[in-house]
C-alpha cells in the first residue's frame, strides 16, 4: 500500500505524463512486479524518478542529489522515498542503504550513469551498481528513457511538449563469480549499461 502523500505524487506525475507528454511504455511483458527490485535506467531528466516509479503499483526508492532536500524539498522528497547523496564527495552510505533495501523486499532505483545526459547519448556506468547487485544479490530491470531530455532538458526549467517513451526489457541475472572483485563490479555496470542500450 502506498502513503497518501507517495499516492498523491504517482497519480498527478502519472497523469500529466499521459497527457502533456503522450506517455507510451514497451515492454510491459517484462517488468518485474513480485519481491526486491533493482531498475536500472538511463538518466535524461528530473522527470526521470518518478516516470519509472509510475510502472509500478507499489513504492519505489531512488537517490537524488542532497542540494534539493531544503526547505519543503527536504520534507517532500524524504516523502518520496529519495535518498540524498553528495555527488562532489560520494561515499559509500547512499549504496548501503540501496543494498538494505533491496534485501527487506524493496523496489529501488539507479541511474548507472550516475548523473543526467547533457547531449542526449548514453554515458559510462559507474561501479555503484555493480556493488548493489553484486551485494544484494538480485535480479536487475533494464529500462530505457525517451523523450525526457526533449521534456525538460538538463539546466532548463521550462517543459516542453514531448512524447516520452519508456522501454523495459528483460531482467538481467548474473552469475555468483562476478561478484568477486571491483573490476567484477564495473563488468557488471558495463553489462547493465549495454542491455539499456539495447533498448
Amino acid at each position: 500500500m502506498m502513503r497518501w502523500i507517495y499516492w498523491l505524487g504517482w497519480m498527478s506525475f502519472g497523469a500529466a505524463y499521459r497527457t502533456l507528454f503522450g506517455l507510451r511504455i514497451e515492454g510491459k511483458e517484462n517488468l518485474i512486479t513480485e519481491g526486491p527490485v533493482l531498475v536500472a535506467s538511463n538518466h535524461q531528466s528530473f522527470l526521470d524518478p518518478p516516470l519509472i516509479g509510475n510502472l509500478y503499483n507499489d513504492e519505489m526508492y531512488f537517490l537524488a542529489r542532497k542540494t534539493l532536500f531544503v526547505g519543503l524539498g527536504k520534507w517532500l522528497y524524504k516523502q518520496w522515498n529519495a535518498i540524498p547523496v553528495d555527488q562532489d564527495r560520494p561515499d559509500m552510505a547512499s549504496l548501503k542503504t540501496m543494498v538494505k533495501l533491496l534485501q527487506q523486499g524493496e523496489k529501488v532505483l539507479v541511474f548507472p550513469e550516475g548523473e543526467r545526459t547533457e547531449s542526449g547519448a548514453l554515458g559510462t556506468a559507474q561501479p555503484g551498481i555493480g556493488l548493489i547487485v553484486a551485494k544484494a544479490g538480485i535480479k536487475v530491470q533494464p529500462v530505457r528513457i525517451r523523450g525526457a531530455m526533449e521534456a525538460l532538458p538538463r539546466g532548463s526549467g521550462r517543459i516542453k511538449f514531448a512524447r516520452i517513451v519508456v522501454m523495459i526489457g528483460p531482467a538481467i541475472t548474473f552469475a555468483a563469480e562476478e561478484y568477486k572483485s571491483k573490476e567484477g563490479y564495473q563488468k557488471i555496470a558495463d553489462r547493465i549499461m549495454a542491455e539499456i542500450a539495447a533498448l
